[in-house]
């Protein structure tokens, strides 16, 4: 049979590219179909959307080839602080957990990077690889998976043939839904309030995570005297800060924010979106594997969903990998098993921590407050305890895939 190319890709935000360019290393070919237009993704101007990306994701971006065209715009996280309170008190407790980056040996935990330069250098990245086939403004319309292969018809009437189909199309992943594969989670009630601030004094590379009864606001250090804000409300409280014009949504951010970056003033666009846990049933099928938010949506309390994301792409690229140099046909169950048995563990482990941590933190009972509190202090009263977690948050636990091992 011939093919259009071994893979093809569903979703070109940034697992997707990312995972074409891997697959790449490997000696495989892609395609990737994005619904968004070039001119679109390739925006260079500063929107306020940014990512967390955990140490074990920076290595694999520097194997990929990737991390020197973004470092120069990259802000290291030195520190994590975690806090509980409420809006206009500040911390209720002496107790709060502090990660230092000293503690471990491998360097900052993580950097901050902004979407457009992201973005962009994986765009440049495809490009410039001959192995690599985009196509902008296609959607699928239809998909198809037989013992030889996998075809999609695109709503052009185009149709491309692979050896395997990878959906990277998000948490409503047509791809998923169309090989039958159901999903479980359910909503928080909360939605997340994203954006940029400046601020007056300088943050020092650290990183702070406030818990309130309603949800979390993290406070992520960018470049300069910025920082990107995550913050978390009821769907109501939500919906009414986003209609407000950029004066009263800072009125309403400084008594939850604080003064200790001293005055604030908005950046870049604002963002909303609603929160919930979804999981798909199986990361495989016929000729078929999902990767990052198609796979897998959780909360974002601990910045992990793009750094999962990438997981999956090195986990999945390796599998592809070892299956061509033993001479397998990669699109086939034996070969996507090792896949899924791989990152299935490992997804519901971290989805199930994020929804209980959401859960104990994003209420007032006075008796989960004093818990919460207290084990807060155990924990920072704890260094090789404390170590273990900033490691964790490093991703530098686990079985790690080859591109991300130092």
């Amino acid at each position: 049979m011939t093919y259009d190319s071994d893979i093809l890709i569903v979703g070109g935000g940034l697992n997707g590219p990312a995972l074409a360019s891997a697959a790449a290393q490997a000696g495989l070919s892609s395609t990737v179909v994005d619904a968004q237009p070039e001119t679109t993704l390739t925006d260079a101007d500063f929107d306020g959307r940014a990512y967390a990306l955990a140490l074990g994701s920076v290595r694999m971006l520097r194997k990929l080839g990737l991390w020197d065209a973004v470092s120069e715009h990259a802000q290291p996280m030195l520190e994590i602080k975690v806090s509980d309170g409420r809006a206009g008190e500040g911390p209720l407790s002496p107790f709060f957990l502090h990660f230092d980056h000293a503690e471990i040996e491998e360097g900052p935990m993580g950097h901050m990077l902004e979407d457009r330069y992201l973005r962009r250098a994986l765009i440049e990245a495809m490009a410039a690889n001959p192995g690599i086939t985009v196509l902008n403004g296609e959607t699928v319309t239809a998909q198809q998976a037989d013992a030889h292969g996998v075809g999609v018809t695109l709503a052009s009437g185009r149709t491309l043939t692979a050896k395997l189909l990878v959906g990277a199309d998000g948490r409503a992943s047509g791809t998923a839904a169309r090989a039958g594969i159901r999903r479980t989670g359910w909503d928080y009630g909360q939605t997340a309030l994203v954006c940029a601030i400046e601020h007056e004094k300088p943050h020092g590379g650290v990183a702070h995570q406030f818990f309130m009864p309603p949800g979390p606001l993290a406070i992520l250090p960018l470049p300069g005297n910025r920082s990107s804000i995550v913050w978390s409300e009821t769907h109501e409280t939500a919906a009414r800060f986003m209609a407000l014009d950029d004066a009263g949504f800072l009125e309403v951010l400084r008594p939850r924010f604080g003064d200790f970056l001293g005055e604030i003033a908005l950046a870049g666009k604002r963002f909303s979106y609603p929160l919930n846990l979804t999981v798909a049933n199986s990361f495989a099928g016929d000729r078929l594997a999902l990767i990052g938010d198609a796979a897998h949506g959780m909360h974002p309390i601990a910045g992990q969903g793009l750094n999962a994301g990438f997981r999956d792409v090195a986990a999945l690229a390796q599998v592809l990998s070892e299956a061509r140099q033993r001479g397998e046909d990669i699109g086939t169950s034996p070969v996507l098993d090792r896949y899924q048995g791989w990152r299935r563990f490992d997804t519901a482990t971290l989805a199930m921590t994020t929804d209980l941590t959401n859960r104990l933190f994003s209420n007032d009972n006075p008796l989960l407050r004093f818990a919460r509190d207290l084990g807060m202090g155990a924990v920072n009263a704890m260094p090789g305890l404390r170590r273990g977690l900033i490691r964790e948050a490093a991703g530098l636990t686990g079985d790690l895939p080859d591109l991300m091992r130092g």
